[in-house]
C-alpha cells in the first residue's frame, strides 16, 4: 500500500489512509476547522493521486474507525456481500470510478457492485469525481422503496411536505399542509418537526397528520420527527405512525450523542412493522448532514464526507423508505458557502444512491451562510438531473420554526415540469382528481388555493 507520490518535483508522504481521504476531499470549512484538510491545491491533488491507486481491499482492511471500537464500522463491514467483494477487491479506486461512469455500465450493474462496497469505498470514489461525474453516476442508479406508496421509480420526483409551526399549533400545521397539497407537494411524506418533544404532544401531532391524510384520502406517508424514543412511546400508546424517524451519525460516538444505537433503531423498526399504520416493508426515515459528527466531537479525525458515507452504510441495514441529507442546515462552520453546499449536496446524493438507499436532499442554507435562494434553486436543478428521489419543501421556502431556508412548494413542481417528471402515481392521480394537476402534469389555475379543500 503506497501512501506517497511525487508531483512537480515535490514528494508528498501521507501517514494513513484517513489522512489521504481527508486531504483528497474537496475544500470544506469543517475539515479545515478540524485541522485535517489539505493545506494547498497541490497537496489535494497529490492525495487524490494516492487515493486513486489504492485498492478496494486496502480500504476494506483500513476502515475509518476500527471495527473493534465502533458499532457503525461493524454494521457496515458485516453487511458486505463477500462474494461480490471478492470479485472486485483488487480494483483500484480509479477503476471503480471508471466502471461507474462507463457508458456501457448499467444501473443494475452498479447496484450489484454496491453490495460489495464499504462506505469508505463509496466515499473514496466520490472524492475522485467532478460535480458532473456525480450527477451522471447517480442518474444511472434507481433505488425504490415502499411504505404506503413506492418512491424512486424512473420518471418521478417526490417531495416531503414540511408544515412546521413555531408553536405546534394544529390550525397552523393543517393550513400549511393544505397549501402544500394545493401545489402538489407531499407524495414522499408529510413530515413535521415538532417544537415540543413530549410524548403527549407527539401523540397529538401524529393524530393531526393522520386525520388530514384520512379525511382527504391522500395516498402518502406521515411522520413526526421527534426523537425515536418519543415516537416509540407514542406508538405504544396508540399513535398512528407510518414512518419512524431519527437523525443518525457516521460513528458510534455520534449516534450516542443523538441518544441512539443500532439495537435501538432495530427495535424501533420492529415496532413500526408490528404496530405502525403503513403497509411497509420500508418504515424508517433517517436524516443526516455533513459535519454532524464534528459538531459533537465524534469525528475521530475523519473527514466529514467519509463520515457522511458511513451514515448511509448504517442506514442501509434498516431498509429505510427515506434518507435525506439536510445539506446546508448545520451552517458555515461545516459548509462555508454556496459552492461547498452544492458540492456536498451532489456528493451526498451520489453516495446514498451508490450505497443502495432511497436518497433525497433538503436543499437548504442558514441565513449566516454565504448563499442565497438562487444557489439553492441551482442545486435543485442539478439534483433533479441526477435523479434525486425526493426534495424537502416548506411554505415559501422559509421554515419559520427551524429558521432556515429550503425549497418552496411551488419550486418543486417547477423542477418536475423542467425535468418532465411526475409525482408518485397514486398521488398524481389524487392531484388530478382534485383538479390541481392537468393530464400533462402541470399545475392548474386551482394550484396554490388551499380553500379548495374547505368546500
Amino acid at each position: 500500500m503506497k501512501l506517497r507520490t511525487t508531483l512537480f518535483g515535490r514528494t508528498y508522504q501521507f501517514h494513513s489512509i484517513n489522512e489521504v481521504m481527508a486531504k483528497a476531499n474537496e475544500e470544506k470549512s469543517g475539515d479545515i476547522m478540524a485541522g485535517i484538510a489539505a493545506e494547498s491545491a497541490e497537496e489535494r491533488v497529490a492525495a487524490k493521486v494516492v487515493l486513486s491507486n489504492l485498492t478496494l481491499e486496502d480500504l476494506r482492511n483500513n476502515p475509518a474507525i476500527p471495527y473493534e471500537e465502533d458499532e457503525v464500522t461493524r454494521i457496515i463491514q458485516d453487511n458486505v456481500n463477500e462474494k461480490i467483494y471478492n470479485e472486485i477487491k483488487n480494483w483500484t479506486v480509479q477503476e471503480l470510478r471508471e466502471k461507474i461512469l462507463a457508458t456501457e455500465t448499467t444501473g443494475n450493474e452498479i447496484r450489484r457492485i454496491s453490495r460489495g462496497l464499504t462506505s469508505e469505498m463509496v466515499a473514496a470514489v466520490t472524492k475522485l469525481m467532478s460535480n458532473l461525474d456525480l450527477i451522471l453516476g447517480a442518474k444511472k442508479i434507481t433505488v425504490t422503496a415502499h411504505c404506503n406508496t413506492t418512491i424512486g421509480l424512473e420518471g418521478t420526483l417526490s417531495t416531503r411536505l414540511q408544515p412546521n409551526h413555531p408553536t405546534d399549533d394544529d390550525d397552523g400545521i393543517v393550513a400549511s399542509i393544505l397549501e402544500g397539497l394545493s401545489y402538489g407537494a407531499g407524495d414522499a411524506v408529510i413530515g413535521l418537526n415538532p417544537v415540543d418533544d413530549t410524548v403527549e404532544s407527539v401523540i397529538r401531532m401524529f393524530h393531526t397528520l393522520s386525520e388530514v391524510k384520512n379525511k382527504y384520502k391522500i395516498p402518502t406517508q406521515t411522520s413526526v420527527l421527534a426523537h425515536v424514543t418519543t415516537q416509540m412511546e407514542a406508538i405504544k400508546q396508540g399513535a398512528p405512525a407510518d414512518l419512524i424517524f431519527q437523525s443518525i451519525a457516521g460513528s458510534e460516538k455520534g449516534n450516542t450523542a443523538f441518544g441512539i444505537s443500532g439495537d435501538l433503531i432495530a427495535e424501533a423498526r420492529e415496532l413500526a412493522l408490528k404496530e405502525g399504520t403503513a403497509s411497509g416493508p420500508n418504515v424508517m426515515y433517517f436524516e443526516t448532514g455533513q459535519g454532524a459528527e464534528l459538531s459533537s466531537n465524534a469525528h475521530h479525525g475523519v473527514d466529514q464526507l467519509t463520515l457522511e458515507a458511513r451514515c448511509y452504510g448504517f442506514a442501509k441495514k434498516f431498509e429505510p423508505y427515506l434518507v435525506n441529507t439536510v445539506v446546508g442546515f448545520i451552517g458555515p462552520e461545516y459548509l462555508y458557502d454556496a459552492k461547498q453546499v452544492i458540492r456536498a449536496g451532489l456528493e451526498d446524493h451520489f453516495m446514498g444512491k451508490l450505497t443502495g438507499i432511497s436518497m433525497g436532499v433538503d436543499v437548504c442554507y442558514t441565513n449566516h451562510m454565504k448563499a442565497d435562494q438562487d444557489d439553492m434553486e441551482n442545486l435543485g436543478v442539478l439534483l433533479t438531473q441526477a435523479g434525486v428521489n425526493f426534495l424537502i419543501t416548506v411554505p415559501h421556502a422559509d421554515d419559520v420554526m427551524l429558521n432556515y431556508q429550503s425549497l418552496g412548494y411551488h419550486e418543486a413542481q417547477s423542477l418536475r415540469e423542467l425535468g418532465n417528471l411526475r409525482p408518485i402515481k397514486e398521488f398524481e392521480e389524487w392531484l388530478m382528481e382534485r383538479g390541481i394537476l392537468d393530464e400533462k402534469g402541470r399545475l392548474t389555475k386551482k394550484a396554490g388555493d388551499a380553500s379548495i379543500f374547505l368546500g
